[in-house]
């Protein structure tokens, strides 16, 4: 070898030290191929090893991303909805009042016509001393005349309206209580009570008592009073309808998932009795229907075989179906002897074999009766594929 060739074939060794992918190279195959079979071990391709690499990662990713998501949105499901605060204007609630319950009167009393009109006079006296602003000679006025009068839905209505404007609002409300105890449509008892309940920050009731009583009797006032209620009123409506909403729909996307997970459980039991590419046997009733059911819950074409021991025909195909069944391993193949399995062979009101039935989604489509190999196929192929 002149010295040439010799230089040229020691650069080309050391191309090849330093990158042997260049091997891979189809016109160096006869080199490569030598060196082979001396036993040299011969590096992959560096860009196909590191596609392989990164697509394999790749696939692994992004199928524990998947499991992750699938995973992460079925434990959301069993998570409860937590609810933002509502922003409120809280600024004309009080402190509850904690005071010992008033007198309240007797119903059992026996009111006189005297006892009414003191009590009227007594409410009086209670009226002036509101206009002065006498708030507690006012009560104790308009106690003594409860108790004169313990029927009159007005005087604790007219009470309960002097404990408002001394901001106490359960005082307030249970004599609104028994103001409407006594006459259900009593227009003051709902007003006085809707005050006092906005006043402890009950938005929604106060707002349901105010529109009562603007129904009952129209005034200014309680107009006034709406307006101050009915805003933060709407605003928890509104909260309450839209969390309602959002357990609606987590609701009911339990119920899906649960159902999904039925179906699967379900298609997995059916795909656990189906045996793909192979003939499954059949001896009674109960086991063909359970084939047929997990075939149609799978929605696989089934093929019923009818054969015999005796049928020379039958001994003919046998093989033959057998070999479709491994051709066609997503189609159920069953087979059942007349003589072993005569209730399924009743049943089918069977009277000749070999006898094939072709069954899609529980419904018997077509039949083959005899021992036709191009139809019995033909027909495989053209029901399993559609």
């Amino acid at each position: 070898m002149d010295a040439e060739k010799l230089q040229q074939l020691k650069l080309f060794i050391q191309l090849c030290k330093a990158n042997p992918s260049v091997l891979h190279d189809p016109s160096f195959a006869f080199f490569k191929n030598y060196l082979q079979s001396l036993g040299v071990h011969i590096p992959p391709p560096a860009n196909s090893s590191m596609k392989d690499e990164q697509g394999h990662k790749g696939a692994d990713i992004s199928d524990t991303n998947d499991s992750k998501k699938s995973s992460s949105s079925d434990d959301n499901l069993d998570e409860d909805i937590v609810e933002s605060d509502v922003e409120l204007d809280n600024s004309n609630i009080v402190q509850p009042d904690n005071d010992p319950a008033q007198k309240m009167g007797d119903s059992s009393v026996e009111v006189t016509e005297e006892s009414r009109e003191l009590a009227q006079e007594l409410k009086s006296k209670a009226m002036d001393a509101v206009s002065e602003g006498k708030l507690n000679d006012a009560i104790d006025n308009l106690t003594e005349a409860i108790l004169l009068n313990p029927k009159s839905a007005i005087l604790y209505a007219t009470r309960g309206s002097v404990f408002v404007k001394l901001k106490k609002p359960n005082a307030a409300i249970r004599d609104a209580d028994a103001a409407l105890e006594i006459n259900p449509d009593s227009s003051k008892g709902y007003k006085i009570r809707g005050m006092a309940r906005g006043m402890l920050g009950l938005w929604e009731e106060a707002a349901s008592d105010l529109r009562t009583a603007s129904k009952l009797d129209y005034d200014d006032e309680i107009q006034v009073e709406l307006k101050k209620v009915e805003p933060n009123a709407r605003r928890i409506e509104e909260h309450r309808r839209k969390y309602e909403r959002l357990r609606r729909e987590r609701n009911l996307r339990k119920m899906e998932h649960k159902k999904r997970q039925r179906a699967e459980a379900q298609d997995r039991e059916a795909m656990s009795v189906l045996k793909d590419g192979q003939v499954i046997g059949i001896h009674s009733t109960n086991e063909m229907e359970a084939k047929l059911g997990a075939a149609k819950k799978t929605s696989r074409l089934a093929i019923l075989y009818f054969t015999a021991t005796w049928c020379g025909p039958c001994r003919h195909i046998s093989p033959v179906y057998t070999t479709l069944a491994a051709k066609y391993p997503k189609v159920v193949f069953l087979k059942a002897d007349i003589d072993e399995a005569r209730d399924v062979a009743v049943q089918w009101n069977i009277s000749s074999v070999p006898t094939f039935y072709f069954i899609k989604d529980g419904k018997q489509v077509d039949k083959v009766v005899g021992a036709d190999k191009n139809s019995l196929e033909n027909k495989i192929a053209q029901y399993s594929s559609s």
